[in-house]
């Protein structure tokens, strides 16, 4: 694995490097052919000038660190790469997490393309093409995955991380989306309880279920970069994985696993039972119940369009049509709908924080799949309707599954942590260590143990 940030800062409060030395070879890798479609903006003269006036004592001492188009940041416009706000007014002021950053000695190098609103988990994006994911472990040597997916909405934020253009992601995670990227490149990506994120200024989802949160290369970044985005310190060295109680949930989560991830998710198993983990496998029902709960679009669809109505109805052909069709749907639920939504939401809550009592943690697949060619799902062109049928139906599937297991934990508004557990000549692929809120510091701590077990070979 390529040094991750606490690394490189070392270097510099050592003096065997500088911040500008550094933003170099980041701006190197953002120019490179492996970063095609990453940014929507870059911001590289900034960013120099930053780095040169850098504080290496700054918990980011002027590294490079990529933003998410959906944030403000003063001077910018947050188009959430979508062509419907290509000419919104720029911020005039960051958005209070970008802010944070930038106090803690960030060194913004861009601007990173994402899913149109951030609507979907696969990572294509018809307005402005799809950054291909790359293999932050092993490099992108893998034959044939330079083309596949780098999974969403963070699409961009997870590459930037993964080909060392930044050393941390500013994401957002409603349903997976800085999660499956994580998964998907070989990264660490953290969603922490949504009531301790900052989201002012910043393009919405859906407010009931979005968060501010950051991919990373490893776990003890993850830590440093919560630490810095909810301004509140991660106490840890207070659990231990051995003896730790880990459960293992059946419904839902293993269901239609590739066989290359049920391999490594059997493997990840084992060696965190040989860490002395106790697994305990259960069925966790509640689970199954969120196919029905969502069936009409759920929270995400009535609170985006509360959100898009007054757009759509004047410039609905700029939309992505997978995004606006997801949207719409909406239109469609009553203001009556939406409360019993909250209300059927907080009594299955109530439900699972009751079976999730007696845990340390719950451990998954975090997706059950590995990325598929972006060609196989790419957006429609209007050159072969029959291929293009097919390859909206690839989409949908492709989505669904994406989103399932990670999207539990937003309506839950736990806490959760994708790991990377792929050996070399694997595509990436990840393990997610979760609970309900307010247990961010237990899985961050539980993840600074399990991050090696996963990766041993």
């Amino acid at each position: 694995m390529k040094p991750d940030l606490l690394a490189t800062r070392a270097l510099l409060r050592e003096g065997r490097s500088t911040a500008s030395r550094e933003l170099e070879k980041s701006i190197a890798a953002a120019q490179s052919p492996a970063c095609q479609h990453v940014f929507a903006q870059t911001l590289f003269d900034s960013a120099r000038a930053t780095a040169a006036a850098a504080d290496p004592a700054l918990p980011l001492a002027g590294l490079a660190v990529s933003v998410k188009d959906l944030f403000d940041m003063q001077g910018c416009t947050s188009t959430a790469s979508s062509r419907v706000l290509a000419h919104a007014p720029a911020a005039h002021q960051d958005s209070g997490a970008v802010a944070r950053l930038r106090r803690a000695g960030a060194s913004i190098i861009g601007r990173t393309h994402m899913v149109e609103f951030a609507y979907a988990g696969v990572g294509v994006n018809p307005h402005f093409g799809t950054p291909a994911a790359v293999d932050a472990l092993y490099g992108d040597a893998t034959p044939g995955y330079a083309a596949r997916i780098p999974g969403g909405s963070s699409s961009g934020a997870g590459v930037s991380v993964a080909t060392g253009a930044a050393w941390l992601a500013l994401g957002s995670d409603t349903g997976g989306s800085i999660r499956i990227p994580a998964a998907l490149n070989g990264l660490v990506g953290f969603k922490p309880t949504a009531r301790l994120s900052l989201l002012d200024g910043t393009v919405p989802l859906a407010p009931s279920l979005d968060t501010a949160c950051a991919l990373t290369r490893s776990v003890r970044d993850a830590v440093l970069a919560h630490q810095i985005l909810t301004a509140q310190p991660v106490h840890t060295g207070r659990r231990s994985l051995r003896g730790s109680r880990l459960a293992v949930p059946a419904t839902v989560f293993l269901n239609e696993l590739e066989p290359a991830v049920a391999t490594a998710f059997a493997r990840s198993l084992q060696r965190l039972r040989d860490a002395g983990a106790e697994l305990v496998e259960i069925s966790l029902p509640e689970t199954a119940e969120l196919a029905a709960i969502n069936a009409a679009g759920g929270l995400t669809a009535a609170e985006s369009h509360a959100w898009h109505r007054h757009l759509l109805a004047g410039q609905a052909d700029l939309y992505d049509p997978r995004v606006r069709s997801r949207i719409e749907k909406g239109a469609l639920l009553s203001a009556a709908d939406y409360i019993d939504l909250l209300h059927l939401r907080r009594d299955w809550q109530q439900r699972m924080d009751a079976t999730l009592q007696g845990f340390d943690a719950l451990v998954s697949p975090t997706v059950p799949i590995t990325a598929p060619l972006i060609a196989d799902v790419a957006p429609a062109d209007g050159q072969d309707a029959a291929r293009d049928a097919q390859r909206d139906a690839a989409f949908t599937r492709t989505n669904m599954l994406l989103l399932r297991n990670t999207s539990v934990v937003n309506q839950l508004d736990g806490c959760a942590i994708s790991l990377p557990c792929h050996m070399p000549g694997e595509l990436p692929m990840g393990v997610m260590l979760w609970h309900s809120a307010m247990h961010d510091d237990a899985i961050l701590d539980l993840a600074l143990q399990a991050e090696s077990v996963l990766l041993s070979y």
